[in-house]
């Protein structure tokens, strides 16, 4: 068994709940697995080490008490459950983003056929893809243990970088086309199901 990992046990007051809801999004977003009876599991490493630091002063500060162990797995079976549940966490969230990719290209294909060349859908898919560059660094500091799904999320999103830039490239050559063109996508004023029904 070639791991050693950080157990962090925290014990909250009853109410209120927020400090748990922070603990659990601030443990997951570590890369954390979530245990028993509100145990978390981190590898062994100095990011860990401050990460399990930060979390015992916040429950500190919350007004509960905690206490970190450094461990072993008793035995392979076990060993191989937690990894298997680190995996498995990590495959999900590279699905997701995978999924994301996908739904950022099918909006530049659509706004590509529309012909919706605008500095203003330009600027939102940029945010998008952005959005998109900054998860996928998350999701891999995360990655602790190299998932094989990070080559396939690095290609999706390569091809989303190269899409943008033929969909910027478009923009810039319609700049100075008729804003009237531009504006033909434009809904109107919102309509409610009161209004619509007179």
């Amino acid at each position: 068994m070639d791991y050693q990992w950080l157990l962090f046990c925290p014990q909250l007051p009853a109410t209120p709940s927020s400090p748990r809801v922070t603990i659990w999004r601030r443990m997951r977003s570590a890369g954390a697995i979530g245990l028993d009876n509100g145990l978390w599991l981190l590898p062994h490493n100095d990011s860990s080490v401050q990460m399990m630091q930060e979390m015992s002063d916040y429950v500190t500060q919350s007004g509960g008490s905690s206490k970190t162990f450094l461990s072993n797995a008793f035995d392979e079976a076990t060993e191989q459950s937690i990894l298997e549940r680190f995996h498995q966490d990590r495959a999900e969230e590279y699905a997701e983003f995978k999924e994301q990719c996908a739904d950022f290209l099918a909006e530049i294909e659509k706004e590509t056929k529309r012909k919706n060349f605008s500095f203003a859908e330009f600027e939102e898919n940029e945010q998008d893809l952005n959005k998109l560059v900054n998860w996928l660094v998350k999701v891999k500091n995360r990655d602790f243990l190299g998932s094989p799904h990070a080559a396939e999320a690095d290609q999706w999103l390569e091809k989303c970088q190269e899409i943008f830039q033929q969909f910027a490239d478009e923009v810039y050559n319609n700049e100075d086309s008729d804003h009237n063109s531009k504006m033909r996508f434009d809904p109107g004023p919102v309509i409610d199901s009161e209004t619509r029904d007179e």
